[in-house]
């Protein structure tokens, strides 16, 4: 077992300790670019420790309240300081069921972290990192413990998706006694989490370990079972005579952009482009025989994680050049700084004011070139960024064997179309009540992307754990009415 030894912790950092965050180690720039594994290298315990002491453990810790589900974080912190790692994961678990997936892959920066009153005059602490740590030294050193549950209640649940959100669900509730039932399309648990980050972001084992855990504690876990086809709503209501049903499907509709050669061979959505490479294991070639096509000069059309995502998994599949278009400027850039920066470390080309109009192939009909506009900003649109708009006599072509759209996604309509009594939006998304997850259909929850369209993961944790405290609400109250 590989243990790590504690260091004593002053409980007043240096000054420049207390100003700056502990830096994080990662593989070289030009190492990382060739391979799928992960970036960060994770904190020492030293480090983790020296990181922790910066807490000022306020009264009033405004950072769980910027934290969607309310992880006490200056008790985890304090329990890292003083070298206590795999209670302070413990500590975690109380209300994240998913610590070493949020501790890499959640936008602390805009959450908790951004909270935290250390950040008012010096850099915040780094509580995604340290939660990463903890979580990590809890599983390498095989120090989980699964904590007591509550004696089975007699009712049952039935969870539809196995990403974020429907883990979220199912763990809460299966600690307060429920029989719970999770429901999956892939023949892979995670959602999101396996099929869409890649494994330098988030190496699968991690999500598997998690998914684990969840049936350790007593979660059941049916794969390769597409509720909408297989088997409806009201049947798993009805027929298999479960108290509630959970719809925490996503929103894995491919969106493309409506443009002339959408068609050609080397054009895929980001959907399908991640999922043939993290799922399907394309990056793992020769020994996972996944087809997908490696262009020497790929574009990449979106400015979000996902095309973050995109790009340097095209980089890491043999790319000589990758280009991400966008067609604002950087200052309307929605992804995540660090995201942003890895990209530029690896050789991501960014091209800013640039929007596609049309592909172009060649006769084996396999993309050949992308014909794109210049743009300038003009006024606040609807979001309220700055619109952008065609520089007249501007167009211009890009020679690429492969892009990939990350333009968004849409809610895929299989499950929701076969639901009758479940009112959706505009955009087909499922109209659920914010606070408790309720839909217009009686006994029946969602949240997730499916209700917000493309968001968090730490937000859909958050809509599971409060849909999970509603059901247990409801199905505890004598009077259920809906």
């Amino acid at each position: 077992m590989n243990t790590f030894p504690t260091t004593p912790q002053n409980d007043h950092p240096k000054p420049t300790q207390r100003q700056h965050k502990t830096p994080m180690p990662e593989q070289n720039p030009q190492v990382r670019a060739r391979n799928f594994l992960e970036v960060p290298l994770g904190y020492t315990p030293e480090m983790a420790q020296t990181e922790a002491s910066r807490c000022l453990n306020c009264k009033k810790p405004a950072c769980v309240e910027g934290c969607p589900v309310n992880v006490n974080i200056p008790a985890f912190l304090t329990l890292i300081k003083n070298g206590e790692f795999a209670v302070a994961a413990r500590k975690i678990k109380e209300t994240n069921a998913l610590p070493a997936v949020c501790g890499r892959v959640c936008p602390q920066e805009t959450q908790c972290e951004s909270k935290c009153i250390l950040g008012k005059k010096f850099e915040s602490v780094a509580i995604g990192r340290c939660e990463r740590f903890a979580a990590d030294y809890e599983r390498d050193n095989h120090l989980t413990e699964m904590p007591e549950k509550k004696p089975k209640n007699g009712k049952r649940i039935a969870v539809v998706g196995a990403g974020p959100s429907g883990l979220t669900v199912a763990g809460d509730l299966v600690m307060l006694g429920y029989g719970v039932t999770i429901f999956e399309a892939f023949h892979k648990a995670g959602g999101v989490l396996m099929y869409g980050i890649p494994e330098f972001r988030l190496p699968k084992v991690i999500v598997e370990n998690e998914v684990n855990y969840l049936v350790k504690l007593g979660v059941n876990l049916e794969l390769n079972q597409v509720i909408g086809k297989t088997i409806t709503v009201d049947e798993l209501l009805n027929e298999d005579k479960f108290d509630a049903v959970y719809i925490g499907v996503g929103a894995g509709l491919p969106m493309l952009l409506g443009i002339e050669g959408e068609d050609l061979s080397g054009v895929y959505s980001a959907n399908e482009y991640l999922t043939r490479s993290n799922l399907m294991k394309a990056y793992n070639f020769p020994n996972n025989d996944t087809p997908i096509v490696r262009g020497k000069n790929v574009c990449v059309i979106g400015g979000g994680n996902v095309a973050m995502d995109a790009a340097r998994s095209a980089m890491r599949l043999g790319a000589d050049s990758v280009k991400i278009v966008y067609r604002r400027s950087l200052a309307e850039l929605p992804a995540r700084s660090e995201e942003i920066h890895h990209a530029e470390e690896e050789g991501i080309e960014f091209l800013f004011l640039t929007n596609p109009v049309k592909y172009l192939g060649n006769d084996e009909g396999r993309i050949k070139t992308m014909t794109c506009d210049k743009m300038e900003l003009g006024e606040p649109d609807a979001s309220g960024r700055r619109r952008p708009v065609k520089i007249p006599n501007s167009e211009f072509a890009i020679e690429t064997e492969c892009v990939i759209v990350a333009a968004g996604a849409l809610a895929n309509p299989l499950l929701t179309k076969n639901t009758p009594g479940l009112s959706l939006n505009k955009w087909g998304y499922v109209i659920a009540d914010e606070a408790t997850g309720r839909t217009t259909k009686p006994r029946v929850w969602a949240g997730g992307d499916i209700v917000t369209g493309a968001a968090t993961v730490i937000l859909a944790m958050g809509a599971g754990r409060a849909a999970a405290k509603n059901i247990n609400e409801f199905l505890q109250s004598p009077n259920q009415n809906w």
